[in-house]
């Protein structure tokens, strides 16, 4: 079996979340970006990749979900804190890093049940989708502060440019 694929997705995963932790530290959670806070956004952007990232045909709501949370075109009357998306991080943290440390190279060419894509191509799209928002938010940051927040990252002799 091999882990070579698996081993850089995990190492770049970590540092989605490190990255998505920074963000939700340093943002301004009330700041109105697209008509929207942006504590909505980041639960969006968690939410997505807690769906999105495995196989979004097996999957269940969190305990505080209520319709309509997720989304970005509706107003919720419900309002999460920072202690909450802090929390739902680390467990859609936890999962997707379960559910990486169960993987092997062949296994990324596999398409989950219902899915009409293979699990690499999930990943990526949750990649892509996650850094969006996260670049967004972090922009909110920047506006506000006129500072660049933080993000995790590798380094050339890390191997992570290569």
């Amino acid at each position: 079996m091999n882990y070579e694929l698996v081993n850089a997705i995990k190492k770049n995963t970590k540092h989605l979340f490190e990255s998505a932790n920074i963000m939700l530290q340093t943002c301004n959670m009330d700041f109105i970006l697209c008509d929207f806070p942006v504590w909505k956004h980041i639960y969006h952007q968690l939410h997505s990749c807690d769906r999105f990232f495995i196989n979004p045909n097996d999957y269940i709501e969190p305990d505080f979900h209520v319709d309509g949370l997720n989304s970005l075109n509706e107003i919720s009357e419900k309002v999460l804190s920072r202690e909450d998306l802090l929390q739902y991080l680390e467990k859609v943290r936890a999962k997707i890093m379960q559910y990486i440390d169960s993987l092997t190279d062949e296994m990324l060419c596999e398409v989950p049940p219902g899915c009409n894509g293979n699990r690499l191509s999930l990943i990526l799209s949750q990649y892509r989708h996650f850094y969006a928002h996260l670049g967004n938010i972090n922009a909110t940051t920047i506006i506000e502060t006129n500072n660049w927040p933080r993000v995790a990252g590798g380094s050339i002799r890390e191997g992570l440019y290569e």
